[in-house]
């Protein structure tokens, strides 16, 4: 039996309650039960951006990284100053995540983004992001369906997107039409070079990306882990991100073999 490849998860920060609980890091369990139901094994990655060397040392280990969704990301990361249209920021996690990401790209292992995922690959790659998608994009429909009053499920499908024909997300689906959930305010304004744009949303709002050079780079501005216990096209997404870090950690083991095998 193979081991199960190891995905890296980042992590977001929880302020100090005083009296109560210190600085934490944090990452919602849906994220986690997502990838270990389809056979990952779960590295959850604090967010040591004062220190690199263990940051590597911990991405080294990695058949892949997950982006998971989460705060806004600092408008200074793709070169703007932020506006009051700008939420809460976490700059500890845009450094740690930005550098998983720049050396996944660099390395070509398996990357796969959800909602702020999605933000950062494409910041991390060169893009640039809305700071508010219904303040600054044109004809903007709406997307921040936040459930925090009640009045939205997290797990609500809300509108389509048009995949692009030939794409890998495509391929994954088996769809080119596939409705989604949608909780974000924040969206891709800039499309960095080197990322093609797989989907779109009604309004021409970009709603997923990925690499098009053989490396499975992709990322999503929806939340397919609240879908994938239920729905086997989303699944087919999980899956297929671990078919790559198994095939990733295949390939980097190779030399090693081949060398140990001419020593023999």
């Amino acid at each position: 039996m193979q081991p199960r490849p190891v995905i890296g998860i980042t992590t977001q920060t929880q302020e100090a309650v005083p009296g109560q609980l210190p600085r934490c890091w944090i990452m919602g369990h849906t994220y986690i039960t997502s990838l270990s139901t389809v056979g990952a094994l779960p590295w959850v990655i604090p967010l040591v951006a004062d220190d690199m060397d263990t940051l590597r040392a911990m991405y080294e280990r990695l058949d892949g990284v997950f982006l998971p969704g989460g705060v806004d990301m600092n408008p200074l990361t793709y070169g703007e100053e932020r506006t009051d249209l700008c939420g809460r920021l976490d700059p500890d996690r845009d450094v740690v995540e930005i550098a998983l990401a720049r050396w996944a790209l660099a390395d070509h292992k398996p990357i796969l983004g959800v909602c702020r995922g999605l933000q950062v690959l494409n910041v991390a790659a060169g893009g640039s992001l809305y700071q508010d998608v219904l303040a600054q994009h044109p004809d903007a429909i709406k997307h921040d369906y936040y459930p925090y009053t009640g009045e939205f499920t997290r797990d609500m499908l809300v509108h389509d997107v048009q995949i692009e024909p030939g794409s890998r997300l495509g391929s994954l689906l088996g769809s080119q039409r596939f409705m989604v959930n949608s909780m974000h305010h924040q969206g891709i304004r800039q499309l960095a070079p080197g990322l093609n744009a797989t989907s779109i949303a009604p309004d021409g709002l970009v709603e997923s990306i990925e690499a098009p050079n053989g490396q499975f780079a992709v990322a999503v501005q929806w939340h397919p882990e609240e879908f994938v216990q239920r729905d086997a096209a989303t699944r087919r997404l999980f899956t297929g991100f671990l078919a790559a870090a198994v095939a990733y950690r295949e390939q980097a083991a190779q030399p090693a073999t081949i060398s140990m095998r001419r020593t023999a």
